[in-house]
């Protein structure tokens, strides 16, 4: 079969031959591989920047995909830590982590969506418990996790979503997908009084955002949850002493180890029927695998899905 090969942290991925998967374990089953997103998380482990990059090569990169069973039967896998990866004609997957998919969708925008917007939709219904009519501060909207962020906490009930983020072109496409106001950075002091933040980013822009919001907080004493989910500005953040005590802040991260497999698996028919029925909307564009090594560093709004 064909798969895209990844030899080392600093090559991009040769697609090329591969030997055919072998299904091993009780709930491992050879699957074809319809679509597979390019995520942030795919780069970051193939490159060896993300904390749970095993560092094993040769690695066939990406962490989900739309595929079809034995059975013919569509469905949606996250892979677990593994080098066969979704960036070829056919993998392996656990069974267990994958969810049956009706017949009528759309692969491209299944494998587009899931990974982003499982990212706010753990955060959010796994991490706090977060409560209708609150209010939500979403720090990195204009990336394509961070827009599904606006929506899916407007669709669990938030009563305000502002968005912030540096691409001012794309407030208007931000407002039109449920943000309730759009603040670049050094703005962020108006969003002041919101409950929780969904930050994407990390690094200098989220300590410069930090202390102006909770000084300028009319009530230091409510609680204000920081829930950290990526670090596309870097993966330290400079955040002062005070910041912990000028207000009732509490930061806590959402990601692969705070949140066990289990539950994370239990989210996904929930938002994988949103993402089918339409409620949640992405920019998606299918590549074809063969062409992987031209796009693999290609920064785009777009979400790129590889077609085998």
């Amino acid at each position: 079969m064909h798969a895209a090969v990844i030899t080392s942290f600093d090559a991009p991925p040769a697609y090329g031959e591969h030997p055919d998967p072998v299904a091993t374990g009780e709930h491992d089953m050879v699957v074809e591989v319809l679509a597979a997103g390019l995520h942030h998380l795919t780069r970051a482990k193939a490159n060896g920047t993300h904390y749970s990059s095993s560092g094993t090569f040769p690695l066939v990169p990406g962490v989900d995909g739309v595929v079809r069973d034995g059975s013919g039967r569509l469905r949606y896998a996250a892979m677990d830590d593994t080098d066969l990866g979704t960036f070829a004609e056919r993998t392996v997957i656990d069974a267990r982590r994958s969810v049956l998919l009706p017949d009528n969708i759309d692969p491209v925008r299944i494998a587009a969506a899931m990974n982003p917007g499982m990212a706010s939709w753990v955060a959010m219904r796994r991490r706090i418990d977060f409560r209708e009519g609150g209010r939500v501060l979403v720090l990195g909207a204009t990336g394509s996790a961070g827009s599904m962020a606006i929506q899916i906490a407007k669709r669990f009930g938030a009563a305000q979503v502002v968005a912030a983020g540096r691409d001012t072109t794309r407030f208007k496409e931000l407002e039109a997908l449920g943000a309730d106001r759009t603040i670049t950075f050094d703005e962020a002091r108006v969003a002041a009084d919101v409950d929780v933040v969904l930050d994407f980013v990390w690094g200098e822009p989220a300590a410069g955002a930090m202390l102006p919001m909770l000084t300028a907080r009319a009530d230091r004493s409510a609680p204000l949850t920081w829930i950290q989910i990526g670090s596309m500005a870097g993966p330290t953040a400079p955040v002062p002493s005070s910041a912990l005590r000028a207000a009732r802040l509490q930061i806590l991260g959402s990601g692969i180890g705070s949140v066990s497999p289990r539950d994370f698996i239990a989210e996904l028919p929930e938002l994988a029927e949103a993402v089918t029925e339409g409620a949640l909307d992405i920019r998606a564009r299918a590549v074809p695998l063969a062409d992987i090594a031209q796009v693999w560093n290609e920064r785009t709004n777009e979400r790129l899905v590889f077609v085998p």
